[in-house]
């Protein structure tokens, strides 16, 4: 057996292809890529806690400077 990947640029070509599916010549399988990937951020919202500015500048300061 061997798989390919192709990109289906007409309606025709898919009906001909599930054709060919019917009389056991190929299977065909969506690929996890075609889902669309969509994030619910409402989930994530108020995770984490809000900081003063300035405890973020010196959480930022700190981590630069750790690199030298």
């Amino acid at each position: 057996m061997q798989t390919i990947t192709i990109d289906i640029i007409n309606e025709k070509a898919l009906r001909l292809l599930k054709d060919l599916e019917l009389l056991q010549l190929i299977r065909l399988r969506k690929d996890r890529m075609e889902q669309p990937a969509t994030t619910n951020f409402a989930k994530y919202k108020g995770i984490l806690s809000q900081q003063p500015l300035t405890e973020v500048d010196q959480q930022l300061h700190e981590l630069r400077n750790g690199w030298d």
